[in-house]
């Protein structure tokens, strides 16, 4: 798997798992939450017992995509998670937070490629990650799941915001850590980097197709340079 440097001249960042570091938000939250029990853990250590519930969340989330993909079924899925995603008028969390380095990657990047932020979170949450962060004015345009018709793993978004920034698709570059972020990208046809710094799984990412799959968003940096 090779990323072709040179052909890319734009690219697009998801924020779960990819800029937003949601594993670490929520083993935050679930240590507040799971405290009335920490008298069972040892050491009363409340977030490993919090990651490992992350963890095992997460697993069974995308083993249940998986199946749904080899049933051909995902499409289906997509339609449904696209229409409550345009229903849903969302909670604004009081924190986020960001990818080691995630905040050096996006200066380093802005200075060489127009970006944007391709998310299936809806609009009031994702500017919330943003501005929190003061990284708003580093994107030329922001897709969230209510700004086109169909969300990821369609390519509507990616295709909505190649056109905004006025480039070819096929010259844009999609960072996501989900195969739904792989797809989206594929189907719009842009190169596709898989972090492993979120929801999805090695071998997941490379069964949808990703051209890179990296350990942590920041290695982009590495490459592009």
């Amino acid at each position: 798997m090779t990323l072709d440097i040179d052909r890319i001249q734009a690219i697009c960042f998801d924020v779960d798992g990819t800029l937003s570091d949601t594993d670490d938000a929520w083993v935050s939250n679930f240590s507040r939450r799971l405290s009335f029990v920490k008298f069972l853990t040892p050491q009363k250590d409340m977030r490993s017992l919090a990651r490992w519930l992350v963890m095992a969340l997460e697993t069974p989330g995308n083993l249940v995509y998986e199946v749904l993909d080899r049933l051909h079924l995902d499409d289906e899925v997509a339609h449904l998670y696209n229409w409550i995603a345009h229903h849903k008028t969302g909670l604004n969390p009081k924190m986020f937070w960001i990818v080691p380095h995630g905040l050096e990657l996006i200066h380093f990047c802005h200075q060489r490629y127009p970006l944007s932020v391709v998310s299936a979170r809806d609009e009031k949450s994702t500017m919330a990650f943003l501005n929190q962060f003061e990284i708003t004015d580093f994107f030329k345009s922001i897709v969230t799941s209510q700004t086109c018709t169909y969300t990821k793993p369609f390519p509507d978004p990616i295709l909505f915001a190649a056109k905004a920034k006025g480039i070819a698709p096929e010259h844009c570059l999609m960072v996501g850590d989900t195969t739904v972020d792989i797809r989206a990208g594929k189907a719009a046809g842009a190169q596709t980097v898989g972090v492993l710094c979120g929801f999805g799984t090695e071998r997941e990412l490379r069964r949808a197709g990703a051209d890179l799959i990296l350990d942590n968003t920041h290695e982009l940096m590495g490459i592009l340079k």
